[in-house]
């Protein structure tokens, strides 16, 4: 039986964001559920010393993430991209597919014959293309997201997070990558062992067409050019998604600065200024759900897995968001009133 990976996404996406939803309803008889989930959730400046020693890890440990992330992204983007340059061309090119098919069936290979019937049709190719697309912009992010851990956000020695917290966010660097390109992801990595194969058979066997087909005439282009093929609505939802980078990298530069003046002035927090945290008390995160919108946008917005993803990312983001207000709100008097918790004017 062939694995539904886009209903294993699924699946996990929503037993991920039904229990934030039901712990963020305003309902007396679901409190347990809230404190529960909240006790998962706080971490740093949220997570009471009282509870930092039992069943909680360094925040710090927020660098596995990206690690992890920056090396999976990787991953699925250089076989994804391999994949699609060799069989989906966005406009018929006359290759030289000749050589490559007599030294390809005259083995025995299984890869031509699987290269021809899974080129598809033009919608396949082009969705192929887009989710390479949506892998590049993912890579930068946690890219980003990696150099600020180890340069920017200087977190505090003493700052811990929950074991399910730390969890939480292993599983979501892992699902969030493979939901970009979830319809196409086995195929690419069928196609990759199988041109693995057939390279160290045509090694083996010192076969002199290998070299027709091999490393030495890569067609850089063809990684390359159908990307400007691609369509207004990769290009818009990129334009939001560089949007909410930016301000991202703003704001955590701004929480970083207020860590290292911290440390100077032995104080043991302050007020955040600047950027968008005169709007709202985590820019971040508004941020955060601005860089998932942009690749739901960029997704062509038609594939329920990238919905799930960006509800999951909001309800999350809102539910750490809230906390991190009332928090604010109780630990400075003098804080301002109109800032909201992540949605300007509204919440």
């Amino acid at each position: 039986m062939a694995i539904r990976l886009d209903w294993l996404l699924g699946v996990a996406w929503v037993a991920g964001t039904l229990p934030i939803l039901l712990a963020s309803l305003p309902f007396s008889r679901l409190n347990p559920i809230h404190q529960l989930l909240l006790g998962f959730a706080k971490r740093g400046k949220t997570l009471k010393s009282s509870s930092k020693q039992k069943w909680t890890v360094p925040q710090r440990f927020f660098l596995h993430f990206y690690w992890f992330g920056v090396a999976w992204t990787s991953f699925l983007l250089v076989i994804t991209w391999n994949y699609a340059s060799k069989t989906a061309p966005l406009v018929p090119d006359p290759l030289d597919y000749s050589s490559a098919a007599a030294h390809l069936t005259g083995g025995g290979s299984r890869l031509f014959s699987w290269h021809k019937s899974h080129s598809g049709t033009a919608k396949h190719r082009y969705k192929v293309w887009v989710s390479v697309f949506l892998l590049l912009l993912m890579e930068t992010h946690v890219l980003r997201r990696l150099y600020e851990t180890i340069y920017v956000l200087n977190y505090s020695p003493s700052a811990r997070m929950h074991i399910l917290g730390y969890l939480t966010g292993l599983f979501f660097y892992a699902a969030a990558p493979l939901s970009l390109c979830h319809f196409c992801a086995f195929k690419a990595l069928n196609f990759a062992v199988d041109e693995v194969v057939v390279e160290l058979n045509a090694k083996t066997q010192q076969d002199p067409s290998f070299a027709a087909i091999g490393g030495d005439n890569t067609d850089w282009k063809g990684f390359v050019k159908p990307m400007l093929k691609l369509g207004w609505c990769q290009w818009t939802g990129a334009a939001l998604f560089a949007w909410g980078w930016v301000h991202q990298l703003r704001c955590h530069k701004i929480l970083g600065s207020l860590r290292r003046r911290d440390r100077e002035q032995r104080e043991e927090y302050a007020i955040p200024r600047g950027d968008w945290f005169e709007l709202v008390s985590s820019p971040h995160y508004t941020a955060e759900m601005l860089i998932y919108a942009g690749l739901l946008i960029a997704s062509g917005a038609t594939d329920y897995i990238m919905w799930l993803l960006l509800l999951f990312v909001v309800a999350n983001l809102g539910f750490a968001a809230a906390e991190t207000q009332r928090w604010y709100l109780h630990k400075f008097e003098a804080y301002p009133r109109n800032r909201r918790a992540f949605l300007p004017f509204v919440y």
